[in-house]
Order: structure tokens, then sequence, then C-alpha cells
């Protein structure tokens, strides 16, 4: 839940990458991190697990200006991907403003690719979130593979599989190679922010 933080005169939103796990978060969150301006850009935290990772940082999205004198701080972080570690995804998940989900475009991950999606709706659930509810964007990774002989799922199978009954926004994208991850990252943050602006604003006018 983004709160208000007095003493910086900043509204504190949190956006969490969600997916199953090498299927492409942490990678994003590194191209992120290392193309964007260090004057917006927060310093990196990694948690390291057994085979797996959780990041975190924060950005200044300068572009959104401030709001009631006061300006927007997003905090983006991800999951562990791998179900052993889904007591830290709920960690993880406590506060969250806005998700987007990375999908593994590799068939041999569909079902994981559900499973996680699942995962997801049921960890939002436990902290009183409704998946269709919250602000949501999905991300159809590892495009960059269609011309490769490695069996890829279809974007129209990705959509019937994932997003069916959500409707919300897609993105095809390759982490490795930047395509996509703006645009994952921009629609995510304008939603989220929105959001939580109709929350807090509510609030301040009280």
């Amino acid at each position: 839940m983004a709160f208000i933080d007095l003493s910086r005169n900043e509204i504190q939103a949190k956006l969490v990458y969600y997916g199953t796990g090498r299927g492409g978060k942490t990678t994003n969150l590194l191209y992120i991190h290392e193309s964007m301006s260090k004057q917006v850009c927060g310093k990196m935290v990694t948690i390291d697990t057994k085979g797996d990772r959780t990041l975190f940082f924060d950005f200044l999205p300068l572009s959104v200006g401030k709001i009631m004198d006061l300006s927007i701080r997003i905090q983006v972080y991800t999951v562990p991907g791998q179900v052993m570690y889904n007591t830290t995804r709920k960690l993880v998940l406590r506060g969250v403003d806005g998700v987007a989900f990375v999908a593994d475009s590799l068939r041999v991950q569909r079902q994981r690719n559900i499973e996680s999606l699942q995962n997801l709706a049921e960890n939002l659930q436990g902290e009183g979130l409704n998946i269709k509810e919250i602000p949501l964007v999905l991300q159809y990774n590892k495009r960059d593979l269609t011309e490769s002989n490695i069996p890829l799922l279809s974007v129209e199978e990705m959509e019937e599989d994932l997003n069916k009954e959500l409707r919300v926004p897609y993105f095809e994208a390759s982490a490795v190679k930047g395509y996509g991850v703006y645009e994952t990252l921009r629609e995510i943050s304008k939603r989220t922010i929105k959001n939580v602006i109709q929350k807090v604003g509510g609030q301040l006018e009280r």
C-alpha cells in the first residue's frame, strides 16, 4: 500500500515483477537499472537465495511531476520464481501497489506460467487484494528467440492461457535485448500511479 513520507515530501509506491524462475524478471530489472540515469535511480540491492535472487531498487519518475507538492517514488522488486520460495514471494508482495507479470515464451514453460499466475492470484488474495482489480500488466518475454530452433508459444496461446479473463495490457519483449522492457515498466508505472493518486488524493482531501 502506497504511503506518504512527509520527511521527504514523497508518495512511495511499490511495484513487483512476478513470474516463473528464469523467466526474465531479474533481467528486466538489471536492464532498467543499468540504463536508467543515476539521478533518478537508487542503488540495486540483491538478496541471494539458492539458485534464485530477489532484487530491489527504487526510482523517481521525473516525468510524473508532483501531486499536491509531493514527489512520487516507485520501489521496484522481483520475487524468486521457484516454488520453494513462496514464503519470500508473499513477503515481497506485502504492500504491493502494482504487478508486472513476466511470462516465459518457451513452450516447455507453458504450465509453469499458468501455475505462477495462479500463485500470484492466491498470494494477492492473502493480502486482501484481487488480481482483477490491482494494476497489472503482462510481459511475454524471450520473443527474440522466434528465429531460433527452440519451440516457443505463440502470443495467441499466451493470451489464451494467461489473459483471457484478466484482459490487461500485454507486451512482447526481450529482456536480454531490451525491447519491450521500458514499455512494460512505463505502462505498469502509469497504471499504478493513477491508482495511488486516487487513493492518496482522497486521504489528503479529508
